[in-house]
């Protein structure tokens, strides 16, 4: 069995769950030590009226929030599109140990696109990075909601 097909393939539900909402679809999930899903988010930026909302922030506040840290330590984050600038450096700052990600995302992404955070002189906390987790998925699950974006009325 893939040891990835668990917590992505809840990453891409959540993905999906966004876009029927009309978000950005981009879904994330948080694993403690032991493999178990302690936060999932998909993004809520329109929903909330937040820019904050990204679904990697979502889900640190619930996994935070469920052990009742700041830190994250040994946890993992799964998360379908390569992580923004902002979502990288919570990333560092709650102390999270892997990052799991399924496409690239050359316009805006912060840890192997633009910003670089994880590479930065002033990021306290790298953690171990792993990219292309179920990236064809993720891509077409992307393509498919700006697609039809861009098809409807008015746009």
């Amino acid at each position: 069995m893939n040891p990835f097909a668990g917590p992505m393939s809840i990453a891409l539900s959540e993905a999906r769950a966004a876009a029927a909402r009309g978000e950005v679809p981009v879904g994330a999930v948080i694993t403690d030590p032991a493999g178990r899903v302690v936060a999932q988010a998909g993004n809520r930026t329109r929903e909330r009226a937040d820019p904050t909302a990204h679904a990697e922030m979502l889900a640190i506040r619930q996994a935070c929030a469920a052990t009742g840290s700041e830190r994250l330590t040994g946890h993992d984050l799964w998360v379908t599109l390569e992580p923004c600038p902002m979502c990288a450096a919570a990333i560092g700052f709650a102390r999270i140990a892997r990052v799991y990600y399924g496409a690239s995302d050359p316009k805006s992404g912060g840890v192997a696109q633009g910003a670089r955070v994880f590479s930065h002189p002033q990021c306290h906390h790298v953690p171990e990075v792993y990219d292309g987790i179920a990236e064809t998925e993720a891509r077409a699950i992307l393509r498919g909601f700006f697609d039809r974006l861009r098809a409807a009325p008015g746009a």
